[in-house]
């Protein structure tokens, strides 16, 4: 019979090496990752821990059992199958699959260890929590989850608690799961955002210095008191409740049948709500910075495994085949968008510091520059130095222990033996010395980057230039390029961006023609997808709207009294996109469970009118909608749709960030 745990500890012993080895090369890159511990897994381990989202414990619920259905039938049939997952954690866990190949293995290694990197140093994996970010080393997110699944399976195992009713509202909760306010941190999330409350026309009135005479027949006392009422009442709809969870959690009631009125929740209720949304919260991070993060993982992996040769010769073709299957993975890939937009940095950053030492040369001017530069000799010039390029035993001698980037340490190591250079020929250098022996701008596929540089960046360049110093040839201007320059500006930028931050501010007109994005949209008249655009600008709108809140439509709370019913009040800040009528109206059956009283939505509606409809589709054009302000009122029983006030259609409007991509002319 099979010892599953024989063969776990005879793969772990197989990988130790290879662990080791990795986080120290991600070191040596200027990596700084959580310490991460490794455990071996089988195939059904593996699909449990991607169930429970690369955790081994979480709640009872029947979610994770359709998620394990669904990806061990994605692993069955060939449509797709998990490496290993990783946690942001401190230490991180990363699960291998013991069926793994070698190459495999070690791919997942180098991948998980730049996922720590991006754990340790993103500053919204740090809003879990103060918020500060300067000291995660209590984070202990698996302990976290344990005592929640503890909790949880408590009330679910409680006589006096029946089962149904806990899953039922953890069903309601999980329907809002991501109405949080995700750009807080964790701890001072729950505090309204609020501006000065307005001011009472009393108070003006006694700076007017206005008679009691004249106050006393002029302004009636109920009339300010009402208006006073209705000025805290527009206050807050414009400023509303991002936190929908933490709001209920303060004002949530449920509905009772035998007294026909809301009551408090009970004390398992409040708990779990609690315990929900601190998980929902501590989510938030990797929902955010999904592209991101897979995308910086994705390009060390790459850099270690293939320019460092961390896979042998025998297993670079293996590793590689399955590299290009995830890149290559159809729809929209955050492995590959991401991992993209890193190279576009990198290279961007590191052409700017190339031309900024060329425009310091003597006749060469930011108008002349692609006329008198010739990037073929810029090309040789900073090819790395053939002694940090191709180290072996034998060229040992070649290295300067005095080189900053030599390390003089591990350099006597090598030259006695201790070290096996020609397997690990980067243990002899620093991270200064790998920059120059992996510089973008020098691999055959950036080789054109710098002759493409447009005028304008050259004349921005130029205009910023406060220093007058000068080279007297390109050789001596290339001699002093910074090769760090580009894994620097890298390393700063994965300390603050998220997902939506970073397409924003990086993903160019350059970025989008060189790796061929465009947008598609559902055309109304003729009932399929069609091309819309290739422009940056659509492209990026488009991407802008996938990851604005997780992808998911942004509701806030407006109003805990509405119509001074106690109704709860939601507004869908509209953005072009028209909900599913459908779907919201089943969200707001849930909400009610945790309201106990009738519940609204705003929300606008796209409106076709038919005759519009048929001409628009003989013309083979798109129809003009018409935008209409709904409100969805839900009372546990039946629905209702009402008009939206004009006021209210106001608060939830789009603004001028406009979200549709089809140019006018797409279809003609």
């Amino acid at each position: 019979m099979r010892d599953d745990r024989i063969d776990a500890r005879r793969e772990a012993t197989r990988l130790t090496e290879p662990v080791e080895e990795a986080a120290a090369l991600a070191r040596k890159l200027g990596l700084d990752p959580y310490p991460v511990n490794y455990w071996i897994v089988d195939h059904d381990e593996m699909n449990e821990l991607i169930a429970y989202g690369g955790f081994q414990r979480r709640y009872p619920h029947w979610r994770w059992g359709m998620a394990y259905d669904r990806q061990r039938k994605q692993d069955q049939f060939g449509m797709g199958k998990a490496f290993e997952i990783v946690n942001n954690d401190n230490p991180s866990h990363a699960f291998l699959q013991e069926s793994n190949s070698l190459a495999d293995q070690k791919a997942v290694i180098t991948h998980v260890e730049a996922h720590a990197d991006f754990f340790a140093n993103n500053e919204w994996f740090g809003l879990f929590g103060d918020g500060e970010g300067d000291d995660r080393s209590d984070l202990d997110a698996a302990a976290m989850l344990e005592r929640h699944a503890e909790t949880i399976k408590g009330y679910v195992e409680d006589p006096d608690i029946d089962r149904e009713d806990v899953e039922r509202f953890i069903d309601a909760v999980l329907c809002l799961e991501d109405t949080i306010d995700q750009h807080r941190a964790f701890a001072r999330a729950g505090e309204r955002r609020e501006r000065d409350a307005p001011a009472d026309l009393r108070e003006q009135l006694d700076e007017l210095d206005v008679s009691e005479d004249v106050r006393r027949h002029a302004f009636d006392e109920e009339w300010l008191d009402e208006l006073a009422e209705a000025e805290q009442a527009k206050a807050r709809l414009e400023d509303p409740h991002n936190d929908v969870l933490a709001f209920l959690m303060e004002h949530g009631r449920q509905y009772d049948e035998e007294s026909s009125k809301a009551v408090e929740f009970e004390p398992w209720q409040k708990d779990v709500l609690e315990i929900l949304r601190t998980e929902a919260y501590y989510f938030a991070g990797q929902k955010m910075t999904k592209v991101l993060n897979e995308g910086w993982a994705s390009y060390w992996e790459s850099l270690m495994m293939g320019d460092e040769n961390f896979a042998d010769d025998d297993e670079f073709v293996t590793y590689a085949d399955h590299m290009a299957r995830v890149l290559g993975s159809p729809g929209l890939n955050p492995y590959k968008l991401g991992m993209e937009l890193w190279q576009h940095v990198e290279n961007v950053t590191n052409r700017r510091e190339v031309a900024d030492k060329l425009l310091r040369v003597e006749g060469i001017t930011w108008r002349n520059f692609h006329d008198v530069v010739d990037f073929d000799e810029v090309a040789d010039l900073l090819a790395p130095d053939p002694a940090i390029a191709s180290i072996t035993a034998e060229t040992l001698a070649d290295l300067d222990p005095d080189d900053p980037r030599v390390d003089a340490e591990a350099l006597a190591a090598a030259r006695d033996g201790e070290i096996d250079v020609d397997r690990y020929p980067w243990k002899v250098l620093t991270t200064e010395g790998l920059a120059e022996r992996h510089f973008s701008l020098c691999k055959p596929q950036n080789r054109g980057f710098l002759g493409r540089i447009r005028r304008s960046e050259l004349e921005r360049l130029a205009r910023y230039m406060f220093d007058d110093a000068k080279y007297d040839s390109v050789a001596d201007a290339v001699a002093d390029v910074d090769y760090g320059a580009g894994w620097r500006r890298m390393r700063e930028l994965r300390e603050s961006h998220n997902d939506v931050t970073f397409i924003d501010a990086f993903l160019s007109e350059e970025f989008v023609t060189e790796n061929n994005y465009f947008t598609y949209e559902f055309s109304q008249a003729t009932g399929d997808f069609r091309v819309a655009s290739d422009a940056a600008a659509d492209v990026k709108k488009k991407l802008l709207l996938q990851f604005t809140n997780f992808g998911k439509p942004t509701v806030a709370v407006y109003d805990g009294n509405f119509g001074n019913r106690s109704e709860l009040l939601l507004g869908h800040q509209y953005n072009g996109i028209s909900l599913d009528v459908e779907q919201a109206k089943r969200v707001l059956e849930r909400t009610y469970d945790l309201w106990g009283r009738p519940v609204n939505l705003m929300t606008v509606v796209k409106e076709y009118d038919e005759h519009e409809l048929e001409i628009a589709r003989r013309r083979n054009r798109e129809p003009t909608p018409t935008e209409v302000g709904k409100r969805i009122r839900y009372d546990g029983e039946r629905f209702e749709t009402h008009d939206l006030e004009s006021d209210l259609e106001e608060r939830i409007a789009a603004n001028d960030i406009d979200y549709d991509t089809k140019p006018d002319d797409w279809l003609t």
